[in-house]
């Protein structure tokens, strides 16, 4: 017998902006053994690919059904929709960037089965972004007797201490609807239905178990920080739920003392966090609180608390803010100078550390002063290497599209400003010209981060286009695979993803990895891959150049070989023989290597046994483009040039996998490769000549799976990537939807 089949459930998930977090959520509800399972997605206008996805997993299971608002209504009026829409015995709210832990509802399937509550409380565990995952801090009340029980609350009055969220209780629809319990607009919406349930059961149940995942996602700072007047909203949500407690007549007396009590403390707590409660609209806070407190105050079975907090109520009861401030600040004096010198003792002691350093440093902070210069970019491309990918191809278009914005790159050395192309505006890092750029450039384009002790001040823009698709794991994701972060520190990496303004997506999956790998307030575009826009212009004429340049004889298929890096390795190792694979394939071939730029190559045409002028080393190329377009076939491993390369219609993929089990465990990746692959794969030598030199390379199967993978992952490029980024971000317009 299935766990499912005497009751029913409906699943209702709210959905916005949720992208890189919404499969994994459905996918954790959608167990395959419940299939009296109703999943509700109900997409509150996301701007993102939500809608998508939503649509995408409609299509495969049945059991998921769909509602697309025209408008942003909010949780609370897209909980209630979902609502209005379920046909399940019981009902459950859960949050689309959360997710339930394996095997979570066969158990509460079961265990509804076997209570039939009115309703189903659940334990839960915190999940941050850094790995840590703390159980709820209630989770001694979840002890469960032998045999599963129902109760009242009255019974066990200290379940009110379970946080009032929607998701940490399964609700049975006809009580639910019975006592017309909806979901409030505005901050705090979960608490007029979480308590009123309570209060109402005649049957509780319990699961002593971990069900859900609360994701504590960082949202990232802003330049400019605000704090809205949201959590007014508390109020008006306690007044709701005194009200419920009034339509309950004797049967809510009982619980009305100890739900004063649960508000005034709460309502302590977010009067006593800054950040949710700004100076300003302090006063505000505290007098409707004095207001709740003389409205709803018990008048009998009420004992006021002693102490410190007994005088604190009092205020309250008094409306006596300026009493109340003074009495916190005494209270808390002693910690508050103490922190203040602790705090002033260690920014004397980076005062001494900044004064200590280099005059230059001293030049950057003076210029930081200084007005911006509206018309001047800075690029920079892989750490200060040169001129290249994304940025490269913005900086060409923004020249044509906006003359009157200088752009400036930054390059490490002189050697190295030796190697842009003629006429390239550049600085030198850690010059004077290079600080002085830093200090008053408005607009920053880079693929990857600018240093830590650059500062972004108010006014700046930065671009981040970053400089692949993501098949590995990356940003923070890439704790849970230490052996590639090294001396990674997330926290600094994090305060370099609060620096952006636009981040630039290649596809739907870029964008969804992004999501959560690089969380904060900053625009995604998705634009595509500027570096990709040659692609869509290059010429016969052009291509033949290329050939030539590099050494490619007439007549003969060029492969460009382009491995990844490998965290696991210590030093450049090809994966393939090279010089056993131009001689097994013969004099028609040429084989192109680009090592990742992570390497050296020095000494591998000794080592491999290279057949002269058909093992030809490329990796010192300026351009990993002008390789794509010169070559007749790529043959990669797990590198991102393959989501690059596939815009390229006419020219085969092959990827060669020998040591993808390593590669998944150690790295970790965002879709199964193998399974997805943009054309032939082997996984040994033996396989990868037999692919060549049989044809299948170029064939029927191969090229079908490189148009599906193309229409998957290179659906944003179209040669006009560049441009929608200098629009967006230099100009200012707004892009077609």
């Amino acid at each position: 017998m299935s766990a499912d089949s005497t009751i029913s459930l409906s699943v209702i998930v709210p959905v916005h902006k949720v992208e890189g977090y919404l499969r994994q959520c459905l996918d954790s509800i959608l167990d395959p053994e419940c299939q009296s399972l109703e999943v509700i997605a109900v997409n509150d206008c996301s701007p993102d690919g939500c809608g998508k996805i939503l649509d995408e997993y409609a299509e495969r299971d049945p059991r998921v059904r769909v509602r697309h608002l025209a408008d942003n209504v909010g949780l609370g009026e897209a909980r209630n929709i979902g609502l209005s829409m379920a046909t399940g015995d019981y009902v459950w709210f859960i949050d689309s960037d959360d997710y339930l832990t394996a095997n979570t509802m066969p158990l509460v399937f079961r265990r509804l089965a076997e209570t039939l509550p009115d309703v189903l409380l659940l334990d839960y565990a915190r999940v941050y972004w850094d790995g840590r995952v703390n159980r709820s801090v209630q989770r001694q009340l979840f002890a469960e007797p032998e045999a599963p029980e129902t109760f009242r609350l009255k019974d066990r009055m200290e379940l009110l201490e379970i946080l009032p969220f929607a998701w940490n209780r399964v609700i049975r629809r006809e009580f639910m609807l019975g006592y017309d319990l909806r979901f409030t607009k505005g901050y705090y919406e979960d608490s007029p239905v979480a308590y009123p349930v309570l209060f109402a059961a005649e049957r509780i149940s319990m699961l002593d178990r971990v069900t859900l995942c609360y994701r504590q996602r960082r949202q990232g700072a802003s330049i400019t920080k605000t704090v809205s007047a949201k959590h007014l909203d508390v109020f008006g949500q306690y007044r709701s739920i005194f009200g419920f407690l009034a339509r309950l007549g004797a049967k809510g007396d009982e619980f009305r003392a100890i739900m004063f009590q649960r508000m005034m403390w709460h309502l302590l707590i977010v009067l006593a966090k800054k950040d949710r409660v700004p100076r300003e609209l302090r006063p505000k806070f505290f007098h409707e609180m004095s207001k709740l407190y003389n409205a709803y105050r018990p008048k009998t079975g009420y004992v006021p608390p002693g102490g410190l907090e007994g005088v604190k109520y009092r205020l309250v009861e008094r409306d006596a803010f300026r009493m109340f401030s003074l009495l916190k600040v005494l209270n808390i004096g002693r910690i508050l100078l103490h922190g203040r010198f602790r705090r002033t003792r260690k920014a004397g002691r980076a005062t001494a550390r900044f004064l200590r350093g280099r005059v230059k440093r001293v030049y950057y902070h003076v210029h930081l002063r200084l007005p911006i210069d509206q018309n001047l970019a800075v690029y920079a491309a892989y750490w200060y290497r040169g001129y290249a990918c994304n940025p490269a191809a913005i900086y060409e278009k923004s020249r044509e599209l906006a003359p009157k914005v200088r752009g400036v790159w930054v390059v490490r050395n002189r050697r190295q400003a030796e190697t842009l192309p003629p006429g390239i505006p550049h600085v030198i890092v850690n010059t004077r010209a290079y600080l002085r750029l830093m200090a008053r450039g408005k607009y920053f384009v880079n693929n990857v981060n600018f240093p830590d002790d650059i500062v972004k001040r108010p006014g700046q823009v930065h671009l981040q286009t970053q400089h692949g698709t993501p098949l590995k794991v990356m940003g923070i994701e890439q704790i849970n695979y230490p052996l590639g972060t090294g001396d990674l520190d997330f926290e600094k990496l994090l305060e370099r993803v609060d620096r952006w303004d636009y981040l630039v997506s290649a596809n739907p999956l870029t964008t969804e990895v992004w999501d959560r790998s690089y969380p904060g307030k900053h625009e995604t575009l998705e634009i595509g891959y500027p570096r990709n826009d040659r692609f869509f212009r290059s010429t016969a004429e052009e291509v033949a150049r290329l050939r030539a340049e590099i050494g490619i004889p007439d007549g003969k298929k060029a492969i460009l070989y382009a491995p990844t890096h490998r965290d696991y390795m210590s030093k450049f190792e090809p994966m393939v023989h090279l010089g056993r694979l131009a001689d097994a394939l013969g004099d028609d071939y040429v084989i192109l290597l680009r090592a990742h730029y992570f390497y050296g190559t020095r000494d591998l045409a000794t080592l491999q046994g290279w057949p002269a002028g058909r093992v030809i080393d490329v990796s010192k190329h300026p351009t990993v483009e002008d390789l794509c377009l010169a070559s007749d076939v790529l043959l990669t491993d797990y590198s991102s040039i393959m989501f690059d390369y596939a815009n390229l219609d006419d020219r085969p993929i092959v990827i060669f996998a020998n040591d993808w089990d390593t590669y998944v465990r150690t790295r970790g990746v965002n879709f199964d490769l193998m399974a997805e692959s943009p054309g032939m794969v082997a996984t040994t030598e033996h396989g990868l000549v037999e692919a060549f030199t049989s044809g299948a390379v170029w064939g029927d199967v191969a090229a079908k799976a490189r148009s599906e993978f193309r229409r998957k992952f290179c659906a944003f490029d179209d040669g006009n990537a560049a441009e929608r980024a200098v629009r967006r971000v230099i100009l200012g317009q707004q892009l077609p939807g």
